[in-house]
């Protein structure tokens, strides 16, 4: 639980905030939904980055070592956002959060897979746990930053930033003290030697999920601004993302240590279609604001528990040494994908004049994943 403040630092903060801070942050920059689309690929392009850094340096730094780092370098970089206003220094700055936080989300999740080794219950468990700790931060955000917004206005964007980094500081004293605890997974025995070729459908898939579940992350806020929703609604609807991700790991922990092959993920990615599609459905009014609650309660069920799948497939078919460059492979792939969905989909909403067109695609490519994942096949460690 220590450790899993840092996907609160990593997703919540430097990731997902965005789209709660995105609203004022136009109305004070005029940035347009492409602009908007393009910050947010900035943090994607150093996700990816951050995960070839680590697929490089996991084997000789070990994955404590870039998970403090990550964590460093993310704090670091959501403080500076908030003393700048440039649209290519804000770039920089997402940019930087992109990379600790590859790094934080890898090397966590291969620290947190040699919790409990030897009871692989307790393992599952404490693999949802660390990535259902993005939940923590959601619930914070969605407390926190519409009501601020609401209170202070557009302007005051730079201090919700800031308020984050500092919050996140704090965080990375807790998650320095937890990971001295872990014994490093590539101290282990064994080969660090691993081939993604039987693990192919689950590796689509994981492409396919970083593909849509980016662009709803990015402009949901800005969807329900749109649709006439209050900052309380809007408040309601993050704080119920937060609290189904926490919820998450009661709900997936047995199936993803039990089911065989990737029906987990293949179930993990319908629900998270699910509660991609209800938003761009048009129902009455009156029955609006509960589509939306359980759109948000669907896709905190699967948001982090897709990730948490991975592990557990990389932890079930590999030997403990080839876990971090395994989960960095997938991780470069899952960043690679979200580069361009968030600026495509802002520039088709330029166009069209409304965010359900790319909203509706990002969740029938959720579901397509989830048909391709069920194909995935266990193999043996090795």
């Amino acid at each position: 639980m220590g450790l899993s403040l840092g996907p609160s630092v990593s997703n919540s903060f430097a990731r997902f905030a965005y789209a709660l801070v995105l609203p004022g942050m136009q109305e004070d920059l005029s940035l347009n939904f492409s602009q908007a689309g393009a910050l947010n690929t900035a943090n994607a392009l150093g996700y990816l980055l951050g995960a070839l850094l680590t697929r490089l340096l996991v084997q000789s730094w070990g994955n404590r070592h870039l998970f403090n780092r990550g964590m460093v370098l993310t704090a670091f970089a959501l403080c500076l956002t908030g003393f700048v206003q440039d649209l290519y220094l804000l770039s920089v700055c997402r940019l930087l959060g992109g990379i600790g936080g590859a790094a934080i989300f890898i090397c966590g999740g291969a620290l947190a897979s040699n919790i409990a080794p030897n009871d692989p219950q307790w393992s599952m468990r404490c693999i949802t746990i660390f990535f259902g700790g993005a939940g923590v931060g959601l619930v914070l955000c969605g407390l926190l930053i519409p009501w601020w917004m609401a209170s202070q206005g557009s302007r005051a964007w730079p201090q919700t930033w800031l308020a984050m980094g500092v919050v996140s500081w704090i965080m990375l004293a807790v998650t320095y003290l937890a990971s001295k605890q872990i014994d490093e997974p590539i101290s282990a025995k064994g080969s660090a030697d691993w081939a993604l070729k039987p693990l192919l459908p689950a590796f689509v898939a994981y492409v396919g999920f970083g593909l849509g579940y980016i662009v709803y992350m990015t402009f949901i806020i800005a969807w329900l601004k749109a649709i006439g929703a209050s900052s309380m609604q809007m408040s309601i609807v993050w704080s119920v993302l937060g609290l189904s991700t926490l919820l998450a790991p009661l709900i997936w922990s047995k199936p993803i240590a039990n089911w065989p092959n990737g029906r987990a993920m293949s179930a993990i990615l319908f629900v998270l279609s699910l509660g991609a599609l209800l938003p761009v459905i048009p129902f009455e009014p009156a029955w609006q604001t509960l589509a939306m609650q359980c759109s948000a309660a669907l896709f905190g069920l699967g948001m982090f528990s897709a990730p948490s799948s991975i592990s557990a497939l990389i932890k079930r078919t590999q030997q403990k040494p080839a876990w971090g460059s395994a989960m960095a492979t997938f991780t470069i792939a899952f960043a690679a994908s979200q580069i361009l969905a968030p600026v495509a989909s802002g520039m088709m909403a330029d166009w069209s004049g409304s965010l359900r067109w790319g909203l509706a695609l990002s969740g029938l490519i959720i579901l397509f994943s989830a048909s391709i994942a069920w194909f995935q096949k266990d193999q043996k460690p090795g």
